[in-house]
């Protein structure tokens, strides 16, 4: 017994010493592998993990710091941070690099030699003749076609070379350039415009306001320092205030545009049913790509066909859409206010027979959603709008008539 007993605390010994020395160990390697985990700030490139590459780069309050653009990433400006002389992007004393920079320089410049060939090409056939080159119909076709071609030759020619990149990346970009516009266009139809579809197509204001539309514009809506997520609830308090658009078109030069804001949810008693009415019209503006911004409250009236209504909804009726719609007007062609809002009143405006006298084109669109809430009453007394007292409840059920079962069942 005593050999046992002594064999068997052996064992406990060196179980126990093993295990801790085990943990020990394992202290040690986590406590290693927590510092091998550090953050590399040449490396890092997660959001998530922005915030904290920041806090270890942050410079020391005895130190001078840098003088960085707000611009620029999160990434950037932390490595700038550790450099006591920053590098010019284009000088990185990287041979790799640099050999691959010479590379694309000669890309480009065989670029730029095909674009002058085309505005070659393009002004002797300016100055040709029409009947030689099939008549004007076909001379307009294949100038249109030519153009295009070079507009492609200038996208093809700073597409890969890493400034452009970077400017674009740190929100530089001159809209006016076709690259940027591309750039921009792309990033665009990625996601944004996809979240857009899917609220529009999910909440059906497709095809309720208007049968079909393919957005080619990229269009933000903010109550002054609330942007608008399409499909997002917005207090009534909020979008009391009068709205500023972000059209972000990507082709070059400027067009008029309508807009157009409806809310196709106003609940109708006597026809148990639901109708539509323009929150907001507006005609004749302007929008460019270097020009995105449209401000509501600044529009001169000689473009404004129905001002700012708030949207509002009363107690127990279901959410409103509240949908904005940019819509090109024919090229070279203005709409007249006055015979706008005489035709298109208020109420029960259809936006599709508008769209369908005027020419217009449904260019772009975005929405967010309206429901009752606390301040909705004073919204509505504010603005003068019926019904505040009113409240919508559902109908009882309809109950059955009477049916007298058979005696003879019971006998």
């Amino acid at each position: 017994m005593s050999i046992a007993s002594s064999a068997q605390c052996l064992r406990c010994i060196g179980r126990t010493s093993l295990s801790s020395s085990r943990s020990s160990t394992w202290r040690a390697f986590s406590k290693a592998s927590r510092q091998e985990a550090s953050l590399n700030t040449t490396s890092s490139s997660s959001p998530p993990i922005e915030p904290t590459l920041t806090r270890q780069t942050s410079t020391p309050v005895t130190s001078t710091p840098l003088q960085t653009d707000p611009s620029e990433s999160t990434r950037r400006q932390a490595v700038r941070k550790e450099l006591k002389d920053p590098i010019p992007f284009e000088q990185l004393p990287y041979e790799c690099f640099q050999e691959a920079r010479k590379i694309l320089q000669a890309d480009r410049e065989e670029k730029l030699g095909q674009i002058e060939i085309q505005r070659g090409r393009i002004a002797r056939l300016v100055e040709q003749d029409a009947s030689v080159s099939g008549g004007n119909v076909a001379k307009r076709k294949r100038l249109e076609s030519m153009r295009q071609r070079l507009e492609e030759l200038k996208i093809l020619a700073d597409i890969n070379d890493p400034l452009v990149k970077k400017r674009f990346e740190d929100g530089l970009g001159d809209m006016d350039k076709p690259i940027y516009r591309h750039l921009a266009y792309k990033k665009w139809i990625a996601y944004k415009r996809k979240v857009a579809m899917q609220r529009i197509t999910q909440m059906s204001v497709i095809p309720d306001v208007l049968p079909s539309i393919e957005p080619i514009l990229d269009v933000d809506m903010n109550f002054d320092r609330v942007r608008v997520q399409p499909g997002n609830f917005i207090m009534s308090t909020t979008s009391e205030r009068t709205p500023t658009f972000n059209v972000q078109s990507f082709a070059a030069g400027e067009r008029l545009y309508t807009v157009a804001v409806i809310d196709p949810d106003i609940p109708n008693i006597d026809t148990d049913n639901f109708d539509h009415k323009c929150l907001f019209l507006a005609t004749n503006v302007p929008i460019s790509p270097t020009s995105p911004k449209v401000d509501v409250a600044s529009l001169p009236d000689a473009s404004v066909a129905h001002s700012w209504l708030p949207p509002v909804a009363q107690m127990g009726a279901p959410y409103h859409r509240i949908s904005a719609f940019i819509l090109r007007q024919p090229h070279g062609t203005t709409i007249d206010v006055e015979a706008l809002k005489g035709q298109y009143p208020r109420d029960n405006l259809w936006l599709r027979d508008m769209v369908k006298k005027h020419s217009l084109r449904p260019m772009g669109v975005t929405m967010f959603r309206s429901m009752w809430d606390e301040g909705t009453d004073g919204v509505m007394e504010r603005a003068g709008i019926e019904g505040v007292d009113m409240e919508f409840q559902r109908p009882p059920p309809e109950k059955l008539p009477y049916k007298k079962k058979p005696g003879w069942k019971f006998r």
